[in-house]
C-alpha cells in the first residue's frame, strides 16, 4: 500500500482526528493508500525530548527528504513557557517521570534539562517539515461559497480612530538591519566584546541578516503609544508572536507588561525579584508566583488599579473575567488577532465587554507596515465586501528552515553592553552592531536553493493563474536588497512573457493589492517567511470567514509533498467548549481538501485510476459539503464538527458508488445507502451526546479509549464504517 502520513498533534484537530481517521482509512484502504500516525503534539515531544517516548518528529524530519513523502499537517501548539509547563504537569499528573522545567537553572543539570525541554519551545515542528516553499490559495469552490453566503464583516466608523503603531527609526529590527551573501560555505560565528555566542555553518550564497531592538526605544514606544492612545480615546493592545518568535517576543511582551503596569513593577519591585517573576510570561504566571504570598491580595489590587486608572483602556482577552491583553504571552497571537481588528471594524473589547476603536501596538516594523495599512485602507475605503472581493493568494519562502524573525539559536538577549561582530571563518567582520545590556539581537538566514525554487513556484502560479505576482520586498531593507538581487537573477531562469511580476515595498504591495480586492480581482502575493504568516491568515479570515479553509500545499524539495490543513492555530476555546458539552465546532473542511490533494499527488506520480477515482470523488464531496453547507454549528445540540464527519462520508461514497471505477462503485453502493437510509438515526446518535462535559483523561495528552468514545459515539455510524 501506499502510505500518507497523518499527524497527531494537538487540542482542537487532535479531537477532530478520533472521528475522522477511521473514515478516512475505510475509504483510502479501498484504493490501496493506508493513513498512519505521527505523533508530533506538545506532549509526544515532550515525551521524546525526556526519552520516554520515540521522536516522531525526527522521523518525519528524514521523510519530508524522500521522494515520495507524504505528510498531512494539521495545525500544532507552538508552545510557550506557560504552555510547556502545563503540559509538563499534566504529563506528571499522568504517572510520567519528568522534572520540571528550570525557569532559572542553578546549576549544570537544570540548564542540561531547560535546554531538553527547549526544543519543545515555538516553532519546534515547522522548520522541520517545511522542506519546500508555500503554495497556499483558496479552492474555487470554497471562495465561491464564501461570496455566496458572506460572513459579517462589521463596518468601519465613518470617522474611524482606528490605527496600528509600529517602531520607526534606528530602535528596531528594520532600521538596524544589515545583511551579506555568503559566497563561499564556511563557518560564521558571533561574538560579544570578542566572546562567542554561537556559531553557524552557512551555505554557498546564503544570505544571512543581523539586527537588533534598542529595548530602550521599545520601552519608550510602548509608553508613548500608552500617552497617544489616551490622548486619542483609543483602547489600547499589544500583538506579537510569542509562540512561534519564542525568544524576541516574549521580551517585547514583558517589557510591555512593565511600562504599562510600571507603578505595581515599581512598588513591588522586591517581592517579585523574591518569587523570580518573570514578566514574559503575562500576569497569569505572576499570579500563580504570588499565589499564599502575604501581598498576594494588594498586588492583585494594584494590577486592577491599573487597568481601571486613567490608563487608557486595555483589550480583553475575557471581559467576563477580567482577562487582560497581558494574561499570557501566547493569549493574542498576531496573525489570529489582527484580522479579527480588522473584521470587527478597527475594534476590540474592553472590561465591559463593548468593542471600542483601538490603536494595535506591533513593535516590530518589517510586518508593522502591513498590518497599519491594512486598518488604514479599511479606515480610508470602508470595510472589505465578502461577496466581490478578490482572493490574494501566496507564495511562501519557507524552505530549509528559511528564518528571518526571532524564533531562533542565533536570537540573543544580551547580558552585557558592547559590540556584536559577526566574523567569517577567517576573522573578518561582516557585520556590527554597538548595542546595550537588554537589546534583543538577532541573525536570521535563508538559503539559495529555496529561493530559487521561491522564484519558480511564483512563475508557475502567475502562468497558471493569468494573476499578478508581487515579489515583497522593500529595496531599503538590508536583508530585502540581497533578496532583490537574487530574484531578479533567477527571474531570468523562466519564461515570463505575458507574465505581470513586480516587486513593491510592504507598504505599497498592500495598497496595490487590496485596490485590487476590492474590485474583485486576484492577486499574488510573493513573500518571505514572516508575511506569510500574516497575510496566509488576514486575507483568508477576511475573504473565507477562515484561514482553516484555505489549501496550503508545500511541494518538497526532494520530490514529496506536505499538505497543511490551514492556518490559525488549534483552536483552544474550541476545546474549552467540547470539554464543557461535547460539542466540537471546529471545521474539518482543511483536512478534507488537503486529504484530497494529498491523494491526487499518489495518483499522479503512479498513474492509478482507482485512485483517481477515489480523488474526484472526494473532491465531489467537499463540493456536496459547501453547498449543502455542512460545516459546524457553534451551539451545543446542532450538528457539529463529528456530523460533518458523517456528511462527507456520505457524499463521498454516493459519488463512488455513481462513479466509473466499477469495483469501487460495487463497493461503495451499499455504504452510500445505509448512510443515507441511516441519516436522521446518525445524526440523533450524535446530537444525544451533546450537553453534558467529556472526560478524555487529559488536554494536552488525552486516553485515546476515551477520547475516541467520545468523538463517536453514533453506534450506527460506526458500524457501517467499520465494516467498510
Amino acid at each position: 500500500m501506499s502510505k500518507i502520513i497523518w499527524s497527531k498533534i494537538d487540542e482542537a484537530p487532535a479531537l477532530a482526528t478520533y472521528s475522522l481517521l477511521p473514515i478516512v482509512n475505510a475509504f483510502t484502504k479501498a484504493a490501496g493508500v493506508e493513513v498512519v500516525t505521527s505523533d508530533i503534539s506538545l506532549a509526544g515531544r515532550v515525551l521524546a525530548a525526556m526519552g520516554l517516548a520515540e521522536d516522531e518528529l525526527s522521523k518525519l524530519g528524514k521523510v519530508v527528504l524522500q521522494e515520495d513523502g507524504n505528510i498531512i499537517k494539521l495545525p500544532n501548539i507552538s508552545a510557550s513557557v506557560g504552555q510547556l509547563k502545563d503540559c509538563i504537569a499534566e504529563l506528571q499528573g499522568q504517572g510520567y517521570d519528568i522534572p520540571n522545567y528550570p525557569e532559572n537553572p542553578a546549576n549544570a543539570d537544570e540548564k542540561a534539562i531547560q535546554a531538553k525541554y527547549s526544543t519543545c519551545l515555538g516553532s519546534a515542528v515547522n522548520p522541520v517539515l517545511r522542506e519546500g516553499n508555500s503554495d497556499r490559495r483558496a479552492a474555487t469552490a470554497v471562495k465561491k461559497f464564501a461570496q455566496k453566503n458572506p460572513h459579517k464583516l462589521r463596518a468601519f466608523a465613518e470617522n474611524s480612530k482606528a490605527y496600528v503603531a509600529h517602531m520607526e527609526g534606528n530602535g528596531d529590527f528594520y532600521g538596524n538591519e544589515k545583511s551579506v551573501t555568503i559566497e563561499n560555505g564556511q563557518k560564521v560565528t558571533i561574538e560579544l566584546n570578542g566572546r562567542e555566542l554561537a556559531s553557524i555553518d552557512t551555505l554557498d550564497k546564503e544570505i544571512i541578516d543581523a539586527t537588533y531592538m534598542s529595548v530602550k526605544a521599545l520601552r519608550a514606544f510602548i509608553q508613548k503609544t500608552i500617552d497617544d492612545a489616551k490622548k486619542n480615546g483609543v483602547l489600547w493592545s499589544i500583538h506579537l508572536k510569542a509562540t512561534m518568535m519564542k525568544i524576541s517576543d516574549p521580551i517585547m511582551f514583558g517589557h510591555a507588561l512593565e511600562v504599562f503596569f510600571a507603578p505595581v513593577f515599581a512598588k513591588y519591585a522586591a517581592t517579585f525579584a523574591e518569587l523570580n517573576v518573570n514578566a514574559n510570561q503575562g500576569i497569569s504566571d505572576i499570579e500563580k508566583k504570588i499565589a499564599g504570598h502575604a501581598q498576594e491580595a494588594e498586588i492583585l489590587a494594584a494590577f486592577k488599579a491599573v487597568v481601571e486608572s486613567d490608563n487608557p483602556e486595555i483589550a480583553m482577552v475575557d471581559s467576563d473575567k477580567g482577562t487582560t491583553n497581558f494574561n499570557a504571552s501566547n493569549d493574542v497571537i498576531i496573525d489570529a488577532s489582527m484580522p479579527v481588528v480588522v473584521r470587527e471594524g478597527g475594534k476590540q473589547w474592553n472590561r465591559k465587554g463593548d468593542a471600542v476603536e483601538c490603536v494595535a501596538v506591533i513593535p516590530d516594523s518589517t510586518y508593522g507596515m502591513f498590518h497599519q495599512e491594512m486598518v488604514a485602507d479599511c479606515v480610508k475605503n470602508g470595510q472589505y465586501d465578502v461577496t466581490t472581493m478578490g482572493n490574494v493568494a501566496n507564495v511562501g519562502l519557507m524552505a530549509q528552515k528559511a528564518e528571518e524573525y526571532g524564533s531562533h539559536p542565533t536570537t540573543f538577549e544580551l547580558h552585557e553592553a558592547g559590540t556584536v561582530e559577526v566574523k567569517d571563518t577567517a576573522g573578518n567582520v561582516l557585520m556590527s552592531h554597538e548595542c546595550e545590556a537588554g537589546d534583543i539581537w538577532r541573525l536570521a538566514r535563508v538559503k539559495d536553493i529555496p529561493i530559487k525554487d521561491w522564484v519558480r513556484l511564483a512563475v508557475e502560479r502567475a502562468r497558471l493563474t493569468g494573476s499578478p505576482a508581487i515579489f515583497w520586498l522593500d529595496e531599503n531593507r538590508a536583508h530585502d536588497a540581497q533578496m532583490i538581487k537574487k530574484v531578479n537573477v533567477y527571474l531570468k531562469d523562466h519564461d515570463t512573457s505575458g507574465l505581470d511580476i513586480q516587486t513593491m515595498n510592504v507598504t505599497d504591495a498592500t495598497r496595490y493589492t487590496n485596490a485590487r480586492v476590492r474590485k474583485g480581482e486576484d492577486t499574488i502575493s510573493v513573500t518571505g517567511n514572516v508575511l506569510r504568516d500574516h497575510l496566509t491568515d488576514m486575507y483568508p479570515i477576511l475573504e473565507l470567514g477562515t484561514s482553516a479553509k484555505m489549501l496550503s500545499i508545500v511541494p518538497l524539495l526532494a520530490g514529496g509533498g506536505l499538505y497543511e490543513t490551514g492556518a490559525g492555530g488549534s483552536a483552544p476555546k474550541h476545546v474549552d467548549q467540547f470539554l464543557a458539552e461535547g460539542h466540537l465546532r471546529w471545521d474539518s473542511l482543511g483536512e478534507f481538501l488537503a486529504l484530497a490533494e494529498s491523494l491526487r499527488f499518489i495518483g499522479q506520480k503512479n498513474n492509478d485510476s482507482k485512485l483517481a477515482a477515489l480523488t474526484a470523488a472526494l473532491d465531489v464531496a467537499n463540493d456536496g459539503y459547501l453547498d449543502n453547507n455542512k460545516e459546524p454549528s457553534r451551539k451545543c445540540g446542532e450538528p457539529d464538527n463529528k456530523a460533518s464527519h458523517f456528511y462527507v462520508a456520505q457524499f463521498w461514497a454516493k459519488a463512488l458508488s455513481e462513479g466509473n471505477d466499477a469495483e469501487l462503485a460495487a463497493k461503495f453502493a451499499p455504504v452510500a445507502k445505509a448512510l443515507t437510509e441511516n441519516e436522521d438515526k446518525i445524526i440523533s446518535e450524535l446530537l444525544a451526546s451533546e450537553g453534558s462535559p467529556k472526560d478524555i483523561g487529559g488536554y494536552f495528552h488525552p486516553d485515546d479509549a476515551k477520547a475516541e468514545a467520545a468523538m463517536r459515539p453514533s453506534v450506527t455510524l460506526n458500524a457501517i464504517i467499520d465494516a467498510i
